[in-house]
């Protein structure tokens, strides 16, 4: 969705912002009907789901499919595959992710990047009680006097568990990821690092990304 369009301009601006060179990033505010782009071969994953779920789904796939398109991807069913990770074209590597009002999604090509995760969380602070689950100990030294922290950090840690998983295969915790605000860095429990960028607006959107370049031959 363009900026101009959006009634989330600001959204708009700091989404185009968190994007980097080899990977797009684009947004959709849910509409009704967006429910009805699912594709058949995508349907079964949410024959159990609530409208608003389906809904949800099928906008963040009206983005996907807008991405393919910059990469000469014709559209094409984006079903899901192992724990809910969706399945790319060959050549493609990407993520989606959407709240209750927006959606969002980021693709790169595989041989740029071996893995992409994407988050998009309200700029709303967490519910009390929940920064002990989500932040680490250390994190919670430079998160416990901002009130954002706790979900930027829940946001962050969502996009790189998307990053990480096709590639390793291995459930993460929230404990099992350390986050580096200040060098926009993360490592997971069996120490990959994985790299991020965020932005927020009326949300919080992160990017996490992982290039082949920086993957030891």
């Amino acid at each position: 969705m363009n900026a101009t369009h959006s009634p989330f301009a600001s959204l708009a601006r700091a989404v185009d912002a968190v994007s980097i060179p080899g990977i797009v990033v684009e947004h959709r505010l849910i509409a009704d009907g967006d429910e009805r782009a699912l594709l058949p071969e995508e349907m079964p994953a949410f024959a159990a789901s609530v409208t608003k779920v389906r809904r949800a789904s099928g906008a963040a796939r009206i983005v996907a499919r807008q991405l393919l398109a910059r990469f000469g991807q014709p559209p094409q069913a984006i079903p899901r595959g192992t724990a809910g990770m969706p399945l790319w074209p060959t050549g493609i590597v990407g993520s989606m992710a959407h709240d209750d009002t927006v959606a969002v999604a980021a693709m790169a090509a595989r041989r740029d990047f071996l893995s992409v995760g994407v988050d998009v969380e309200p700029a709303e602070p967490l519910e009390p009680g929940l920064l002990d689950i989500v932040a680490t100990a250390n994190e919670r030294q430079w998160a416990k006097d901002d009130p954002l922290a706790g979900r930027l950090l829940f946001a962050i840690k969502e996009a790189i568990y998307k990053a990480v998983y096709p590639l390793d295969r291995i459930f993460l915790d929230h404990h099992d990821v350390e986050v580096n605000l200040t060098d926009g860095t993360a490592v997971v429990r069996q120490g990959r690092v994985v790299r991020f960028r965020h932005c927020a607006a009326t949300h919080m959107v992160v990017l996490a990304f992982i290039p082949v370049a920086e993957v030891p031959p």
